[in-house]
């Protein structure tokens, strides 16, 4: 089933008198519960996609549906509803609360929604079990590794039970050994869980455990690769 929709996907702005136009009538279809590896040279628009499909950002023209939702027509506040509710975002340098420990850097976006804190503490306690990291829960991020850190950021990102997980460069300031880890990690949500991941990365070796890797050069898909099991 397809869970994300482009059609004539194109984003552009000003930098003075220059236009820029780092995505381009991009066509593509993402279906549920898939594993897709953005790569392409700095500049090639992969960032700028994860942001149209985060809600982050809005196309200048073209049309995204995402779970059935046409995500350019929402206001500023129903957009930042659905993207509470739809997206879990995976940063490269974590963005971890440095006051908060594990367990309240986790808890942060639960506090959005109608829950009780029985309810938060549950959904916490899952998030942080299923990332290998529930015996740091009171660690603050300066006590944990950045393996550690970044299995943190994931079970934020999760904990909120979102439709699509988006991660930029989710490695890129890891160790290979961690790096792996967090591969692996990221593997099993999707294939145990069925959580449909978007990834952007420069590092080929990331892209193994992607079932689709799509190549971007100048804002247009030059490239896609569909792995069969």
């Amino acid at each position: 089933m397809t869970l994300i929709e482009c059609r004539a996907l194109t984003r552009t702005y000003r930098r003075g008198s220059e236009k820029i136009t780092p995505l381009q009538n991009l066509n593509l279809d993402i279906d549920s519960g898939g594993f897709v590896a953005l790569m392409g040279p700095s500049g090639s628009g992969k960032t700028t996609l994860l942001n149209l499909l985060a809600g982050i950002d809005r196309p200048t023209e073209g049309t995204l549906t995402v779970a059935g939702e046409a995500i350019q027509n929402l206001s500023r506040g129903a957009l930042s509803h659905w993207r509470s509710k739809h997206v879990g975002y995976i940063f490269q340098l974590y963005n971890l609360i440095p006051v908060l420990t594990a367990y309240e850097n986790v808890e942060l976006p639960l506090l959005l929604q109608p829950l009780t804190r029985r309810q938060r503490h549950e959904r916490v306690s899952t998030a942080l079990e299923s990332v290998g990291i529930s015996d740091r829960y009171a660690h603050y991020p300066r006590q944990l590794s950045g393996g550690q850190e970044q299995r943190v950021a994931i079970a934020r990102a999760i904990v909120t039970e979102p439709t699509i997980l988006l991660a930029d460069e989710p490695t890129g300031d890891l160790d290979r050994e961690s790096a792996t880890a967090v591969m692996e990690l990221l593997s099993r949500l999707n294939s145990e869980q069925g959580r449909t991941i978007v990834m952007v990365t420069h590092d080929p070796r990331t892209t193994e455990w992607a079932d689709t890797v799509l190549h971007l050069e100048k804002g247009q898909l030059v490239e896609q690769t569909v792995r069969t099991a």
